[in-house]
């Protein structure tokens, strides 16, 4: 997700969150020490009351909880083995520790009739966005051998929440790495160091990066089939990882899965003077309206993908080049853009009109439902909720479509880590905080983030390497005209153009949600590894 609130709930966190800069308690695997512990026996000498000459003492890795459980997916039992705990990391000489990355494995297990040739077994990591998003969502929702019960609409079911065998789990393909970045999930930065070292766009790629780096080195991995899966702004860190891990470590991957892409960030940015948002957010707009049963009489009785069409060509062929002639677009014109666009997106002519051809995010999900007093979603804007202010629009108090599933993830997971991972903590699992604001984006400053391009470096030197984008149609998140758009931007060679592939689901940010969607996703999932592995010559 990219923040799974709406971006006023998010900015509002950051400024009223406080900002955790030491560990007040460790997790620890039951029955061991904690990296809390750990941290206390390395205090300084002085402080311990010892002699200023006395050795250092050597800091102990963190316990892990490691149990094994077994999950029938098409038929077959699978045996595996979950590990669950952090991974120190330490400074550039090894010495001392910076932060503690908490991260949950899944691997599979030797049966009688099968052994595992690491050369041939991938091993996927896995993490979401925000930033400040812990992985739960993929792992608890689509990739992992537990998920939340939902409705066929993709909501939760009411609490107590229920948490199921994933029957759709990737297992059966792939090795998983769950990683939650520095100040999510259980994730923090070490006793005494300042948290904000890691958040920002080259610190979480670069803590990100060194996590996959040694723990690919610790489990004996080099030889394995490498792929990560990345979430709206873990599509932005998965794209840069490409580009990281190969100049700093030489580790090449097989495989990248985009969930819900922005790599662009020009494309999703409504700023003053950058028509390019109202443009690529406007399909998805048309979406939502034919979901409520909002748009023009034009289209009243069409199906999904016919007024997708229409908003495509539309935006193609009038809307993008009227934007462009800005203040010299006569009146008629206006008049005439006006009456099509809001037949497409659902809102009166008169108020496209007023705001001149231009409806921003917000004031769209506040506007389509005005008249029930309701806002529809962010993430997926089929599902509706309750105004607190009936009338403003622009101003969503929250998104409905977080709060669907916010609270059943959160539950599930903790009960889930504790009684059958036997893994303890008492701090909060940060599923998405506000503690990370503000993000530094110092890297790209006075310009707009483009991981697009360090994606289009990895694979024009890895020509090996394959990429598969999945969005969703009722996602404005990160909506699926923009990633096309910026694909078909990226300058890619003929060579390698043809290994990006694309697939699209009739649901928002996390499609995943919605049980039919899920079947797809996994079914789409299957190809891609088995297309990946195959032009790798792994059988």
């Amino acid at each position: 997700m990219t923040s799974h609130r709406s971006l006023i709930h998010v900015l509002a966190l950051a400024l009223t969150l406080p900002v955790t800069f030491a560990l007040a308690q460790e997790g620890r695997g039951r029955g061991g020490r904690g990296a809390a512990t750990a941290a206390a026996e390395t205090a300084s000498p002085a402080a311990a009351g010892e002699k200023k000459d006395a050795p250092a003492k050597e800091e102990k890795e963190p316990v892990l909880s490691v149990t094994e459980h077994e999950i029938t997916l098409g038929g077959k039992v699978i045996k595996y083995k979950a590990t669950a705990g952090y991974m120190a990391m330490k400074d550039a000489k090894g010495e001392k520790t910076k932060a503690n990355l908490f991260f949950i494995a899944y691997t599979k297990l030797a049966s009688a009739d099968e052994k595992i040739d690491l050369a041939k077994r991938p091993i996927t990591v896995s993490f979401n966005g925000g930033p400040g998003s812990a992985s739960i969502w993929l792992h608890m929702g689509a990739l992992g051998p537990k998920r939340i019960a939902m409705t066929e609409k993709g909501e939760s079911l009411p609490p107590p929440y229920k948490m199921i065998d994933n029957d759709l789990c990737w297992l059966d393909q792939t090795d998983l790495v769950f990683v939650d970045p520095v100040s999510t999930g259980f994730s923090r930065a070490a006793a005494g160091e300042d948290p904000h070292q890691f958040h920002g766009f080259n610190e979480d790629v670069a803590s990100v990066g060194d996590f996959i780096r040694l723990y690919i080195t610790r489990n004996a991995r080099w030889p394995s089939p490498k792929f990560l899966i990345g979430e709206s702004y873990g599509t932005t860190r998965a794209s840069a990882l490409s580009d990281y891990l190969q100049d700093r470590y030489g580790l090449y991957l097989n495989g990248i899965t985009l969930v819900s892409s922005i790599m662009n960030f020009e494309t999703a940015r409504f700023t003053p003077g950058n028509d390019l948002p109202y443009t690529l957010f406007l399909p998805t707009y048309a979406a939502g309206a034919w979901y409520h049963k909002k748009l023009g009489a034009a289209y009243a009785k069409a199906d999904l993908p016919t007024v997708l069409a229409a908003a495509e060509k539309f935006v193609q062929e009038k809307y993008a080049p009227a934007l462009m002639k800005g203040d010299a677009l006569s009146a008629a014109e206006k008049a005439a853009l006006a009456k099509e666009e809001a037949a497409l997106i659902g809102l009166p002519e008169a108020f496209v009109l007023q705001r001149n051809l231009r409806i921003d995010i917000f004031t769209f999900t506040t506007k389509l439902l005005e008249a029930e007093d309701r806002s529809v979603g962010r993430y997926d804007n089929r599902l509706a909720g309750i105004r607190y202010a009936p009338g403003t629009a622009g101003r969503q108090e929250f998104d409905p479509s977080y709060e669907a599933v916010y609270g059943a993830y959160v539950a599930c997971f903790n009960d889930y880590v504790r009684r059958e991972l036997k893994y303890e903590s008492d701090l909060p699992y940060n599923a998405l905080t506000g503690d990370v604001q503000p993000w530094n984006y110092n890297n790209v400053q006075n310009q707009y983030l483009n991981t697009a391009e360090m994606l289009h470096q990895a694979m024009s030197r890895n020509t090996n390497l394959k990429v598969w984008i999945a969005n969703g149609h009722f996602d404005l998140a990160t909506p699926y005209f923009a990633t096309e758009y910026t694909v078909r931007q990226m300058g890619l060679d003929p060579a390698v153009r043809g290994n990006i592939s694309l697939t699209f689901y009739e649901a928002g940010h996390m499609m995943y949600m919605v049980p039919s969607e899920l079947a797809k996703l996994k079914a789409d999932s299957a190809k891609f590894y088995e297309s990946t592995l195959k032009s790798a010559g792994v059988n």
